[in-house]
């Protein structure tokens, strides 16, 4: 069912200069930035490898990030792996008796489909189910 890692969500409090440590220091290539409205966040993509790092800004005080970063700080938020059937993935997660924080899959950043599982079943990480086309 899992494919690959597709990537791993960063959350930061500041993009921009979340942004040139990646790309200054670690020397990763910034290929692109997107704002999805339906989850309040600002997303930088950095590749690497056949992998990429995304790094989370919150655009709102509601957003999902905003709130992780007033619980735990910046740090990584959570890890997304690639299937290719989002909807067979999440049935097979539900008979497997995995909570669902989305019983639907939803859009997210760079045009996938996606769709979280609840950290209590997951041994405390938060995981993202991302379908590409």
């Amino acid at each position: 069912m899992i494919g690959k890692v597709d990537h791993i969500g960063i959350a930061v409090s500041n993009l921009d200069e979340s942004v040139k440590f990646y790309s200054e220091i670690l020397g990763l290539a910034l290929h692109g930035t997107e704002v999805v409205e339906e989850q309040k966040v600002k997303v930088a993509f950095l590749p690497v490898g056949d992998t990429e790092v995304e790094l989370l800004e919150a655009t709102s005080p509601e957003s999902p990030i905003a709130k992780f970063i007033e619980a735990k700080g910046q740090g990584v938020q959570h890890i997304a792996f690639r299937v290719e059937n989002i909807e067979a993935a999440l049935e097979e997660m539900k008979a497997k008796g995995i909570r669902l924080i989305d019983e639907k899959p939803r859009y997210g950043a760079g045009g996938a489909r996606i769709a979280f599982l609840h950290p209590k079943s997951t041994n405390g990480v938060l995981i993202e189910l991302c379908e590409r086309k």
